[in-house]
């Protein structure tokens, strides 16, 4: 019984699967179906009697039959071909013969893809052929007119183009047989060679109207202009010396001869028609030509900037000569009364060296101007670095005058601060007397003595002869930090004596009934009758806060708020 059931399972899977694949089979077969259908129905027939509208002769017609045969062939042959293995395919698949039914529809699929490729070929040829046509027809006038106006201007104005006449005239009649072999090309049907030929002309005629439209105004520059400027340039040149200006280093004449050698050359050029070049070469001329002018001019220039300053840099030189004697005399006497630091000492004499060496340049210029022995712009650049240097110099001068008289006011600076701080010294001494206190530290009486003692040492720093402010500026430092610690100190210790006295006096409320406040405020009273203040207040504070947490910090506001 297990056998039949297992022999039926095994029949209907092979049924059910024998049935999808199949149906698989049948789809690929209707798929392919329709591409065949769809290849019928494409309008190749329809394109191809666009082509009956062309001249039918030459090239168009040869065209024309390939195409024709191509889509017979596909129509006739290969189309029937598809049909029949179709139905070839659908047989092999009714009777489960597959792997027939997969080499049936991979030929088919040979077959069709094979027919697309050949259906592309011929619509893309066709199209170029009869956008050829169209595009032909539209620019052959364009051109026809850019000709008959090019040979138009040749002929209104060709006094203008000189030597380059003839060959402009050859290239257009060169082009106007091209425009006929056109026609020609047109009338047999060759529309693809008329299409390569008119892209040919249109090129040809694009570069031929722009060399006619550059040449008129190349051969003027070249045979007028430029001329011009280079005769112009050599007289300026020999002008300019006749004036006395060196100009050895500019060497015009060398340049204008080769100037007018590249001129020759580039009229040769020209009636070669080579223009994109001879643009390039006179825009070097120009600028060559130009460079000299800048040239000339900065030497005009040059002279005009010596004329205007060359005296006013002596009368400057004579200043600062006199101004460096006068700060070499100030200096002798501040060095009597101040010690100077030692590469101060040697600054005017440095000063006045410079100003020797810039009087012996500015008195060369003047000598070789006199007797013309260098060109102007030489003379005005050493004119003017001189000049800078002597603004740098100046500028030194006022500099190191400054720092003398400086010396002076830092003296008297000096002793303001003095007397600055002995009155800070006496405002302590008076808040002192103030206070009540009944006696002083010997801590404090000691910072008192070193107060005066640092005092006394800048007092005694200003009376040495010469003066060393540097050190008078260090001892001064030292006294402002000594006076300032002292000011601090003396605010410490009045605090110290107001409150600890205001602690014993708050604390005497409590004496009789805590011994330990008794014996407390006794030791801090011993303290303050030795002066120690800060010890008194710490024994008096300790014990009272024992007895009223916070006591201190209310005093403290009780002696704030009086």
């Amino acid at each position: 019984m297990q056998y039949i059931i297992g022999g039926i399972l095994l029949v209907l899977i092979v049924f059910l699967t024998g049935f999808f694949v199949r149906k698989k089979y049948y789809a690929e077969v209707d798929r392919y179906e329709s591409w065949k259908i769809d290849i019928m129905n494409r309008p190749v027939s329809d394109e191809l009697s666009k082509v009956k509208q062309l001249n039918m002769t030459g090239q168009t017609e040869e065209l024309f039959e390939r195409w024709r045969q191509g889509w017979d062939e596909i129509v006739a042959v290969q189309l029937p071909e598809v049909e029949e293995l179709l139905f070839d395919a659908e047989e092999h698949t009714d009777k489960f013969r597959f792997n027939k039914t997969k080499a049936t529809l991979s030929r088919i699929h040979e077959i069709l893809t094979g027919t697309e490729t050949k259906i592309e070929t011929i619509l893309k040829e066709l199209d170029e052929l009869i956008g050829s046509e169209e595009k032909n027809r539209e620019e052959i006038q364009t051109l026809q007119e850019e000709y008959r106006k090019s040979k138009k201007q040749l002929l209104a104005y060709r006094h203008t183009y000189g030597s380059t006449a003839k060959p402009i005239e050859t290239i257009l009649d060169e082009m106007g047989k091209q425009i006929e072999r056109f026609e020609e090309l047109t009338e047999q049907g060759n529309y693809i060679e008329a299409r390569e030929m008119v892209l040919g002309l249109s090129e040809k005629m694009r570069e031929t109207a722009y060399k006619m439209e550059a040449i008129p105004n190349l051969l003027t520059e070249c045979e007028n202009v430029l001329p011009v400027q280079i005769s112009e340039l050599e007289a300026g040149y020999e002008g300019m010396k006749e004036e006395g200006y060196i100009l050895d280093h500019v060497e015009v004449e060398e340049k204008a001869a080769a100037l007018k050698a590249s001129l020759a050359s580039h009229v040769t050029d020209l009636g070669e028609l080579k223009v994109e070049g001879v643009e390039e070469g006179l825009k070097e001329m120009k600028e060559t030509i130009e460079s000299f002018y800048d040239i000339l001019e900065k030497e005009v220039h040059a002279k005009h900037f010596i004329g205007q300053y060359k005296d006013a840099t002596t009368e400057s030189l004579i200043k600062a000569k006199e101004e460096n004697e006068d700060i070499q005399a100030e200096l002798r006497i501040v060095q009597q009364a101040y010690h100077l630091r030692d590469e101060a000492l040697t600054i005017p004499k440095d000063l006045e060296h410079k100003i020797i060496q810039l009087s012996k340049r500015h008195e060369l210029i003047m000598k070789k101007e006199e007797e013309q022995g260098a060109p102007y712009s030489n003379l005005s650049d050493e004119l003017k670095d001189i000049r800078s240097s002597l603004d740098e110099l100046n500028r030194e001068q006022e500099e190191f005058n400054l720092y003398l008289q400086t010396m002076r006011k830092d003296e008297l600076a000096t002793r303001e601060k003095i007397h600055e701080l002995k009155k800070k010294v006496a405002e302590a001494s008076r808040m002192i007397s103030k206070s009540n206190a009944p006696g002083l530290p010997q801590g404090y009486k000691d910072l008192l003595d070193e107060v005066h003692n640092k005092i006394e040492q800048v007092n005694v720093s200003l009376t040495e002869k010469p003066l060393n402010m540097k050190f008078v500026q260090e001892t001064l430092l030292a006294a402002e930090d000594t006076v300032d610690h002292f000011y601090k100190k003396t605010d410490e210790l009045i605090e110290d004596v107001v409150l600890s006295e205001r602690v014993i006096q708050y604390g005497n409320r409590y004496r009789s009934r805590y011994s330990s406040v008794h014996d407390g405020l006794r030791n801090a009273e011993e303290a303050f009758r030795q002066y120690e203040y800060r010890r008194a207040l710490e024994e008096a504070a300790t014990t009272l806060e024992k007895i009223e947490p916070g006591a201190l910090k209310k005093i403290e506001k009780m002696i704030e708020n009086k």
